[in-house]
């Protein structure tokens, strides 16, 4: 435990009073946690607790009455649609009937057109112009101002939002980023055809937190009664912007996730029937991707794969001085031997100095090894090669990546730290984003060996039937859902799987791996062609 943490304990026993239970006593140093920002800490303080305990605790995990009856959230822009009243009254049919008066000729438009041009033009800048003053409110400032300047270099400006729509337009997709503040959640969208909307939920930064941590260790727990923390978060993230998605006809979300939103998968969120990745394909985006989100995959795939894979090959590495202790994972091996490579190294041939001289002549790089973050030295996190190696964010940086489309770093925790803000799950995404590449794969979480070697086998298996990264990953996921493994393996195998149906509402089912700890720890960040 760090000294932080210390305090904490003792803070925890003296306020308890007359408590008994280790039960009681953790889970009140985990709320003092929580209070702090500090989810992963939080999580790890639970997993203390014995089998009995833990699922007990999560059993005492109910809907709020709030939550029951539907999400109490504004639509900031009813104020200015009620001044249109004539006109559509949402923001979202009035850009679409823009952009169709729009394309008539000018010489072809008539006078009523015209004029309803004109009215929608003025509508839609207001709208705009009320986001403007959102983001340049002083509530909004501080909580940028907050960020570390690696977080505020990586993450998405409000801003861009209004001119990605081009791009959106082409993608059919949303970009959706909420905004953690101590009171409430702003939830931002942007899709094709009006200017940002946002929707506010009032929920306490502190019970939002509470929800995240109970969702990750049911994920991580593998605990058969996710369901019910997924679909708390899905009310409080998803339910407000659902209708503005729908009305959008939108199929990719482009996410921005902020604070310790981070620290949990999207895709895994529930409605009560489905998950959130069974109705959409979703990608992660830092600032980096930004100009890069349209740009098409070129030419053949081809792969360069390595896996750190032998057990009895242990490596002990020393940086900024923490002593490291990593063994081979065996799973990792079949996983690159299976992938459609043109070059594979394995344990002590996979090295800098055999591979930094040719990545570039890929357009994968599969790395199935394992990575690890330092805490408060963002910039010294690593990853693991084979033999030892362990290049840092900051060697990353000086690497040229141009021309590798896709990096996949099938590992350990790959996106997950000690720094306890959230801000270094996007860390190496962002990093490798910088150097060339245009998009990375990462894990949230300790993966599982064989799980993953599923996944990853369905993936490439899509992606090489011409899927896009954001549609492979999808597929390969909703292959693992339904029991699926294989799916891929035989001519368009990975596009039918998108049509599988979910397990009960209640619990997930039994299929060996349809539980969202194998399929959800993968986030896709960048470009998602």
């Amino acid at each position: 435990h760090s000294p932080e943490m210390g305090n904490a304990s003792s803070l925890c026993l003296n306020a308890i009073g007359d408590c008994y239970t280790f039960a009681d006593d953790y889970r009140l140093l985990a709320d003092l946690l929580l209070q702090q920002d500090r989810i992963i800490e939080a999580q790890r303080i639970l997993d203390l607790l014995k089998i009995q305990e833990l699922d007990e605790f999560l059993q005492d995990v109910q809907r709020t009455a709030r939550t029951a009856s539907g999400v109490e959230y504004l639509r900031p822009e009813e104020t200015i649609l009620a001044r249109y009243n004539n006109l559509q009254q949402s923001a979202i049919s009035a850009g679409q009937t823009l952009a169709t008066l729009k394309a008539i000729p000018v010489e072809d438009r008539t006078t009523e057109q015209s004029q309803q041009i004109s009215d929608l033009t003025a509508l839609l800048d207001d709208i705009n112009g009320d986001f403007r003053d959102f983001a340049r409110s002083p509530d909004i400032r501080a909580l940028i101002e907050q960020l570390s300047v690696e977080a505020q270099d990586a993450s998405l400006r409000l801003n861009e939002l209004d001119r990605l729509r081009d791009e959106l337009q082409q993608l059919n997709a949303a970009i959706f980023y909420p905004l953690i503040l101590d009171d409430r959640l702003e939830l931002i969208i942007t899709i094709p055809d009006s200017p940002p909307l946002r929707r506010t939920v009032y929920i306490s930064r502190e019970e939002l937190n509470r929800a995240i941590l109970d969702f990750r260790t049911a994920l991580v727990s593998r605990d058969p009664a996710i369901i019910a923390s997924a679909q708390k978060l899905y009310d409080w993230l998803i339910a407000p912007i659902a209708d503005d998605l729908e009305a959008a006809g939108i199929e990719t979300l482009i996410y921005a996730p902020d604070g310790q939103l981070r620290y949990i998968p999207l895709a895994a969120l529930h409605d009560g029937e489905n998950w959130l990745i069974q109705r959409y394909g979703i990608q992660n985006i830092t600032a980096a991707a930004v100009t890069d989100l349209t740009t098409p995959r070129e030419g053949e795939l081809t792969v360069l794969g390595a896996a750190y894979a032998d057990r009895s090959l242990v490596h002990t590495p020393e940086v900024n001085g923490t002593n490291y202790t990593f063994q081979g994972l065996p799973g990792a091996g079949a996983e690159v031997e299976a992938l459609p490579a043109a070059n594979t190294f394995f344990d002590n041939d996979f090295s800098l100095a055999n591979l930094r001289p040719i990545m570039d002549d890929y357009t994968v790089l599969h790395l199935a090894t394992h990575a690890a973050f330092v805490p408060g030295v963002p910039e010294d996190s690593f990853i693991l090669f084979g033999n030892g190696d362990t290049p840092t964010l900051r060697d990353i940086e000086n690497w040229t990546l141009n021309g590798v489309e896709l990096v996949v770093l099938s590992a350990c925790e790959t996106g997950v730290g000690g720094l306890g803000n959230g801000e270094e799950v996007l860390g190496l995404g962002y990093q490798f984003q910088l150097s060339g590449a245009q998009a990375v794969i990462a894990s949230l979480w300790s993966v599982d060996d064989l799980g993953t070697q599923a996944l990853m086998t369905a993936f490439y298996d899509a992606l090489g039937s011409g899927l896009s990264k954001t549609e492979a990953l999808q597929a390969a996921q909703l292959a693992l859902i339904g029991g699926n493994q294989s799916a891929g393996s035989e001519e368009n195998r990975a596009i039918a799987v998108m049509t599988q149906t979910a397990p009960s509402p209640q619990s997930v089912g039994s299929s060996r791996y349809n539980h969202p700890y194998y399929w959800a720890p993968f986030i896709l960040i960048g470009n998602g062609l």
